[in-house]
């Protein structure tokens, strides 16, 4: 079967399962109903983790036989940066002419030769910081800002939900009531994209575009490793994660090293300043704007069939996820986004986030090196390596914004 058929056999069931959740509305669900809710919630799971199976199989493939490149559109023209990367990327030193030697030179801001990379000029930068952008599952909710360079810096923040105004008789004064400002790191550290081994046989097709594949093989690697340390990193020479950096709103009762029960996430929610939850910017294309959930699928499974003490069900499936860009699922009426770098259920373990998850912050700085290696181990392969070196970091702008649920340890 096809991943599209999987993809629509998926949307039809979760289609059947919001239907039946507006057919019983609020009555109490009996056993009957919720062994039905039950059975297509676990034909949805087994869809997700084949349909993620074969994705992964496809993505493997692609990524091994170069079935990724993409062709040259005819007609297409590109400016002066742009070939000169390309020649950059096609050719080595020895084989240019003086012209094109001086072109490449115009297109990296610095050399470092006898390595054989380049810091590339900021236009040519941000085409790879843009592809990093839109990849990667906490950048699909964090907010961003992109700097000149890498230096430390130290983001302004400040937390109003504490101040009040006042009541003021005729001819009083106002008061003074300065509002408190405070810092957040949001340094920015050095992700590669380990070597990228390109068939010399795909740099001398001139309608291959180089630079996109090895743009976007690069986004892909360099967004995975970025995305394990937005999500759990420690903070000490990484960024910190979400599930470092957020407090803890809820630990489950002793007991619950792997599970979560209904009245634990409702005491998250509740965990949350209200001031957080009031917030009137909802819109499927605009993720993170409303208050929302994060974890894995792992978490998910756990989550999934809870109930409310009526018996009827907390998850509300979306039946379009998946096919076109999609709306999440939602849980007690908030989004659902699924990010499988979060941790999974173990004991002491922060396995979900909820919040305000655009209030993490995603740094990328405008320095990206470019290697290309065409030395006597890769060319005995008939290869060519790249290298690219990008600058991110990432912190949560304010503890207070977004709540973790952490298992008890026994």
């Amino acid at each position: 079967m096809s991943i599209q058929a999987l993809r629509e056999r998926l949307a039809a069931l979760n289609k059947k399962m919001n239907a039946l959740l507006a057919e019983k509305g609020s009555q109490t669900w009996s056993k009957e109903d919720q062994a039905i809710f039950d059975a297509d919630s676990d034909e949805a799971e087994r869809l997700q983790r084949q349909i993620a199976a074969v994705q992964k199989q496809l993505d493997k493939d692609a990524e091994d036989n170069f079935k990724d490149a993409t062709r040259t559109e005819p007609g297409s023209k590109k400016n002066e940066l742009q070939k000169g990367l390309d020649v950059f990327m096609r050719k080595s030193a020895r084989e240019m002419s003086a012209e094109e030697a001086l072109m490449v030179r115009n297109t990296m801001s610095t050399t470092t030769g006898s390595e054989g990379g380049f810091t590339v000029q900021p236009q040519i930068a941000r085409e790879l910081i843009d592809l990093l952008k839109s990849w990667g599952f906490m950048r699909r909710v964090a907010e961003s800002i992109t700097t000149e360079n890498g230096v430390d810096l130290s983001y302004p923040t400040s937390d109003g939900t504490s101040e009040v105004g006042e009541l003021v008789a005729q001819n009083a004064s106002a008061a003074a009531a300065d509002p408190t400002f405070g810092t957040r790191a949001l340094n920015a550290y050095k992700f590669g994209s380990k070597v990228i081994a390109v068939p010399i046989e795909l740099l001398q097709d001139s309608q291959i575009d180089i630079q996109a594949m090895v743009f976007r093989r690069a986004r892909d690697r360099i967004g995975r490793i970025q995305n394990q340390l937005f999500s759990t990193g420690t903070g000490t020479a990484q960024p910190f994660g979400l599930s470092v950096a957020a407090s803890v709103g809820k630990t489950g009762t002793t007991g619950q090293t792997t599970t979560i029960i209904y009245d634990d996430l409702v005491d998250l929610v509740d965990s949350l300043d209200a001031a957080y939850l009031d917030n009137p910017i909802s819109e499927p294309s605009m993720p993170g704007i409303e208050p929302g959930w994060m974890f894995s699928q792992t978490m998910r499974r756990v989550i999934r069939k809870i109930k409310d003490t009526a018996g009827r069900p907390i998850w509300t499936p979306s039946y379009d996820e998946g096919l076109a860009s999609g709306t999440p699922d939602r849980l007690l009426g908030y989004p659902v986004y699924i990010n499988n770098d979060m941790p999974t259920p173990a004991a002491n373990a922060k396995s979900l986030a909820f919040g305000n998850l655009h209030r993490y912050m995603i740094r990328d700085a405008m320095q990206v090196q470019l290697f290309r290696f065409d030395d006597s181990a890769y060319i005995s392969k008939g290869q060519v390596g790249f290298l690219a070196w990008a600058r991110a970091g990432g912190n949560l702008m304010d503890i207070n914004s977004v709540k973790l649920y952490q298992h008890s340890a026994t």
